[in-house]
């Protein structure tokens, strides 16, 4: 078993390598758990509901080598946290950005008004 994986160094971020891994639903979705997580890790088996084994391994592998996440092997676990700091001090208030669009996605429009137009259209 792998006991280090290598990760990019903060000035080796790169804006495209980084949008690259972001254009995945599946990996936004999981980026989108890893910041929900209070800074704690997540084993790549908290994250099975977005793919098999195979999948999220590719997926965080992706996230991973654009310097995303940071993936830290402990037995046989993978635990991922997110390179907060990293990213931030790379691109100021992109991941914030990102994730606060992510969680906008995933909330259904509650706009007054729009109940009620789509309950008089389904009537």
């Amino acid at each position: 078993m792998t006991d280090f994986l290598p990760h990019p160094a903060t000035e080796d971020l790169a804006l495209p390598a980084v949008l690259t891994a972001l254009g995945d639903e599946t990996r936004l979705a999981i980026i989108e758990v890893l910041a929900g997580s209070c800074d704690r890790a997540v084993t790549c088996g908290q994250l099975l509901q977005f793919g098999s084994k195979t999948a999220i391994s590719y997926h965080v592998a992706k996230l991973r080598e654009a310097g995303i996440i940071h993936v830290r092997p402990e037995g046989t676990k993978r635990m991922l946290t997110l390179r907060r700091e990293d990213l931030e001090q790379r691109f100021p208030g992109f991941l914030d950005s990102v994730v606060a669009s992510t969680r906008a996605s995933l909330i259904p429009d509650t706009q007054p008004g729009m109940q009620e137009t789509a309950q008089l259209a389904g009537e």
